[in-house]
């Protein structure tokens, strides 16, 4: 017989099912309806009495709970008022284990991923939305259109062909929650192909290789050079019939797949019969040279375009396409569930952004931003640590210092993270070669312009601390 309860009050459900002590089971259940967000950041929990009096329990199984929740950074306590939920999904991989103390979250955070959410055109995002709400017919408040609503999937067609040099038309959109959600997607219908092997640069982004594994591929790391992807490499496993890459600025080594290996790569894929998975990460922003076309541009049958504005406005908005031949459009529109794909409304008013000019304004704004910054950044690595060397820092929002003297990247990245500074160590990409690493991975797009020195000087630190002595020792200072 089930012990679940309904706490009166805050019509929490709680199911205290399982095995273990009681004030075990109500901690586990309390834990789950906090992570799946039933008790939202900041909402009271009932007192301890009350809750006894619910579950028909002791006082003294919900204060063990609350106490252990509080302890693993859940809850928050505070004399003479409610006890309130402090967990959310942002801070989660900053919670600790359940005997120690809450960690707080870094004073500088260099690690890669986001843009800069503080320029977030929060009036132009607002006034688009309430503009779409107003005039949008009642006939599209309904589910999403499996594959995007129409108007979103014309306007991303005419953008990917004005700014990417792709060859698109409105079918060969399939609109997405990002680019995981275009690639899971794409590799069930590849696997469901029968193409059972997946080529990946080695070192790449982890999120894709593991949604890869999900859908069942095999992922086969290929090495990556100052040319790109090694394209030479592919033939060396037949079973390989398909390979992701990210041509216009690799992650993470931020090289750009040159002229020669893009015809070669679009040569491999039409003499195997194969799929290009082009992942156009970091193609808005480049500062050294003129942008590169889309390799989709070169072969669309033979290449599926993956894209979001994860990196361009925020990765909160959940808007995404996927540009693909007929081969695939099919499987990727049915391959969701009804609820797929970003709200009607957010798609309408992206939509107005991109034809009205405003997207492209903000990106205009923002590549000069993240050039200044990327200045700024360059100047204060070249005073701090004149010794290091940088690379791909040509275009995107990160770049690779390469520290030399022996350093560790993982012991650099321990100093760093005792001192507030988030860094991250390239070997976390890497799916084969795991040898010590001399470098580090910097991401600058979400570091306040005003935090760029100080973040330096502290990352110098921690190299210095990290640097072994003429004895073999580190801490040579």
């Amino acid at each position: 017989m089930t012990e679940s309860r309904t706490n009166l009050a805050w019509e929490v459900l709680l199911d205290l099912t399982g095995s273990g002590a009681k004030h075990e089971r109500l901690t586990r259940a309390l834990r789950a309806a906090i992570r799946s967000g039933r008790l939202p950041t900041g909402s009271a929990l009932p007192p301890s009495r009350a809750l006894a009096a619910d579950l028909s329990c002791s006082r003294w199984v919900v204060t063990q709970a609350y106490g252990q929740l509080t302890a693993e950074g859940y809850l928050r306590t505070r004399v003479g008022s409610a006890t309130r939920v402090r967990w959310t999904p942002d801070t989660d991989t900053a919670l600790p284990d359940a005997d120690g103390p809450p960690v707080p979250p870094p004073r500088f955070d260099l690690t890669p991923g986001l843009p800069d959410l503080r320029a977030f055109p929060r009036a132009r995002w607002g006034a688009a939305v309430r503009d779409r709400a107003r005039r949008t017919p009642f006939s599209d408040l309904g589910f999403p259109p499996p594959g995007g609503h129409a108007e979103l999937r014309r306007v991303l067609a005419e953008h990917l062909r004005r700014g990417r040099g792709a060859v698109a038309d409105a079918d060969a959109v399939v609109v997405a929650t990002g680019v995981t959600d275009g690639a899971a997607r794409l590799f069930r219908a590849l696997r469901a192909e029968g193409i059972a092997h997946l080529a990946v640069e080695d070192p790449g982004w982890p999120r894709l290789h593991h949604v890869a594994r999900e859908a069942g591929l095999t992922v086969v790391p290929v090495p990556v050079d100052e040319h790109g992807i090694r394209v030479a490499e592919l033939d060396r496993v037949p079973e390989v019939r398909a390979v992701l890459t990210t041509p216009a600025h690799q992650f993470p080594t931020g090289v750009a797949l040159t002229a020669r290996r893009r015809t070669a790569l679009v040569e491999w894929a039409r003499r195997v019969d194969g799929v290009v998975v082009e992942d156009d990460y970091d193609a808005e922003f480049r500062y050294d040279h003129r942008p590169l076309g889309a390799v989709q541009g070169m072969c669309p049958e033979r290449v599926v375009l993956l894209g979001s504005v994860s990196k361009t406005l925020s990765p909160a908005l959940g808007i995404g396409w996927v540009l693909a031949a007929p081969r695939w459009r099919r499987a990727l529109r049915t391959s969701g569930t009804a609820r797929s794909g970003p709200p009607v409304l957010d798609q309408l008013a992206f939509a107005d952004l991109v034809r009205t000019g405003g997207y492209d304004r903000h990106l205009r704004s923002a590549r000069q931003r993240y050039r200044a910054r990327r200045a700024a950044l360059l100047a204060a690595l070249r005073a701090r640590l004149p010794g290091c060397r940088v690379t791909g820092s040509a275009a995107g929002l990160h770049l690779v210092v390469h520290l030399g003297d022996g350093v560790d990247a993982s012991g650099v990245v321990a100093a760093a993270g005792a001192r507030g500074l988030a860094v991250v160590d390239p070997r976390v990409y890497r799916v084969s070669c795991r040898e010590p690493a001399d470098g580090l991975v910097l991401g600058y797009g979400n570091l306040a312009d005003g935090a760029v020195e100080e973040a330096v000087a502290v990352l110098a630190a921690a190299v210095a601390d990290s640097r072994p002595d003429r004895a073999g020792r580190p801490g040579g200072r």
